[in-house]
């Protein structure tokens, strides 16, 4: 039976997924709070310039962000409305660096030493009374500006002082607060679930983001590349992290998924950062992994109801096909190069297809927005490298001018999972 979905956006993060969930059969109303990317989404899903006017409308509604979206979700979920969505809490522990480390230490999570700085002058003299390897991370709404966060590589620090006194003199106004964090190496790896506002629902998704923009993991960092993926059974690296934040989580009464980047090595797993929303473009590629439609897990809930989450086997590996100028924000070269560009298919197939900031008018598919992001290409298969050449070969179907991608999405699986294994965080405990 069709239910009435509202999804609520500051930038038109969720289009792909109130896309399916119009594909899915159900009726759906879609507001985009940023009026330079009002027209992402226009002719796939129908929009509303004022989101209020249809709470009532609505049988559930569908918050896809964290920078006070928490507050309204509460708000509306007190009242008696389904929402999926976070709260004040949840929200500050992504947009507070430093609040969701403090966090983690407080429910036993073991953290790496960091410090936060509101001054760079500060930092600076620390790096130098302290030389090490230290990562620079972005707090607050910098942090959307993934290309700002940079990895330290001297041993000394000086890598990281120069690109201090460099943000200094020029995103000063931009940067309020940042972490300087010490950095350790060991796999990248994250671990997500989906929570229903008392308990998590299983299984749970393991995953491997990839951020910088070449081949290679070189470049600047992006909002990201390109992820594998696979859905677990709670392993030991979900009991020792997230699974620690159930109790809290239950008496926020969250609704949605909540996912913690980690690094791990030999001597244990050191959480990074959490997202406390669906992760763009990770939500689209857990889509496609799901064989419980995702309108009906949104439904299930929003309504706490604990319906396990039907999965495919195996991998999922996405990748996001993108335009200039990403992964900067250039408005004169987007419209110069990528504004309006059509996005073509070989064949008429879109299986694996996931839209970003696109508009359909008339049929034909177009970039729209401001950034250049188009699409996300899913391949599934019993192995990562079966999911891999499905995902290559679809993006193989798909022209538009001036695109391009990573082509190593997947590569890197056989040895960070060996470690893993070897480690023993894979494992059910």
């Amino acid at each position: 039976m069709p239910e009435k979905f509202l999804f609520v956006s500051l930038d038109g993060l969720i289009t792909d997924i109130a896309w399916q969930v119009v594909r899915e059969g159900h009726d759906v109303r879609y507001h985009i709070a940023n009026k330079d990317l009002s027209e992402v989404g226009d002719g796939f899903i129908p929009k509303v310039a004022d989101w209020r006017d249809s709470v009532d409308w609505a049988d559930i509604i569908v918050f896809d962000d964290v920078l006070g979206q928490g507050t309204k979700a509460k708000k509306l979920r007190d009242s008696g409305k389904a929402v999926v969505g976070g709260t004040p809490y949840t929200d500050r522990l992504e947009d507070d660096r430093s609040f969701g480390q403090q966090e983690l230490r407080r429910f036993g999570v073991p953290i790496l030493p960091y410090h936060e700085y509101t001054s760079f002058d500060e930092a600076i003299q620390f790096v130098r009374q302290n030389p090490a390897q230290y990562v620079v991370k972005p707090s607050g709404d910098a942090q959307n500006f993934k290309q700002l966060l940079f990895v330290g590589q001297d041993d000394d620090g000086s890598d990281i002082i120069q690109v201090l006194e460099s943000y200094k003199k020029v995103h000063s106004k931009k940067i309020k607060v940042f972490q300087l964090q010490k950095r350790v190496s060991g796999v990248e790896v994250a671990v997500g679930a989906f929570f229903n506002g008392s308990e998590f629902i299983y299984p749970i998704n393991i995953n491997f983001e990839h951020k910088k923009l070449f081949p290679g993991n070189i470049g600047p960092s992006t909002g990201e590349m390109g992820t594998t993926m696979y859905w677990s059974e709670p392993n030991r690296l979900f009991n020792k992290t997230l699974q620690k934040l159930e109790g809290i989580l239950r008496d926020e009464h969250y609704v949605g998924y909540i996912d913690l980047n980690c690094i791990v090595n030999s001597r244990g797993i050191f959480p990074l950062e959490f997202t406390t929303r669906f992760g763009y473009p990770t939500i689209s590629i857990q889509q496609e992994g799901m064989t419980t439609p995702i309108g009906s897990l949104f439904l299930s809930l929003a309504r706490g109801e604990k319906v396990p989450l039907k999965v495919r086997n195996g991998f999922q590996v996405g990748v996001r096909v993108v335009a200039p100028p990403y992964p900067y924000r250039d408005k004169r070269l987007f419209e110069q190069t990528s504004k309006d560009q059509v996005i073509m298919f070989k064949k008429p197939s879109l299986d694996g297809i996931h839209i970003e900031d696109v508009r359909n008018v008339d049929g034909e598919w177009l970039i729209s927005g401001d950034s250049g992001v188009a699409l996300v290409v899913v391949g599934t298969g019993q192995s990562v490298r079966q999911a891999k050449t499905q995902a290559y070969s679809r993006i193989k179907n798909i022209v538009i001018p001036n695109m391009y991608y990573r082509t190593d999405i997947g590569d890197r699986w056989l040895e960070d999972s060996d470690r893993l294994h070897t480690w023993g965080y894979l494992r059910a405990i």
